[in-house]
């Protein structure tokens, strides 16, 4: 199978469906952005591969992150199925978020402050490399939860792929607070002028 088919030279692309539709249309921002969020946290999870003296990410952010790279790309085939096609396709080959998969967000957010003092003040994204590299998946992940609200206000869009987003984004504050915990460093406070 080749990489490249050509279908897409002229500015248009396959929905799931078998729609075909502009490479700029509303869909294929929304699930483009949280394919660039799955990027961004592929790059978070790169620091495992850290060389010498740079630390691993702990096993207990990397396994829920790597969990959340599947959710992301099950995100991505929901988005890529309007509603009006979705009959045509087996429920197995288009999986969904669920109640579950946002409750599971909610309890890494809850470990992962459990772990960090009590914000007191605003902060800026910074300190550590991963914490920054966290806060970059985190500014990305609210754009595609923006891109998601905006395609819901003129098709149908799932109400729980909004909350995952935007539990998602709070997990990711999180642990880019956790990531400059877990190496001694202060989060960069803002400081008003």
């Amino acid at each position: 199978m080749k990489l490249y088919t050509k279908r897409g030279d002229a500015g248009q692309t396959d929905l799931f469906g078998g729609q075909r539709v502009g490479k700029d249309d509303a869909r294929v921002e929304a699930y483009g952005t949280v394919d660039e969020l799955n990027a961004v946290i592929g790059l978070c999870l790169a620091g495992n591969d850290a060389g010498e003296g740079q630390r691993a990410i702990p096993a207990d952010v990397a396994e829920p992150l790597r969990a959340i790279q599947s959710r992301l790309f099950e995100i991505g085939a929901d988005l890529a199925t309007p509603e009006d096609s979705r009959s045509s396709k087996p429920p197995r080959m288009v999986p969904r978020i669920t109640d579950t998969h946002i409750a599971e967000l909610e309890g890494w957010i809850d470990a992962a402050v459990d772990q960090v003092e009590p914000m007191n003040q605003f902060i800026l994204p910074g300190g550590t490399e991963l914490s920054a590299r966290l806060h970059v998946a985190r500014t990305v992940c609210r754009r595609a939860e923006r891109r998601c609200v905006s395609l819901a206000s003129h098709e149908p869009v799932s109400e729980l792929v909004v909350q995952y987003l935007n539990r998602l984004s709070d997990l990711l504050f999180a642990l880019a607070r956790r990531a400059n915990h877990d190496a001694g460093v202060k989060d960069v406070p803002w400081v008003k002028p």
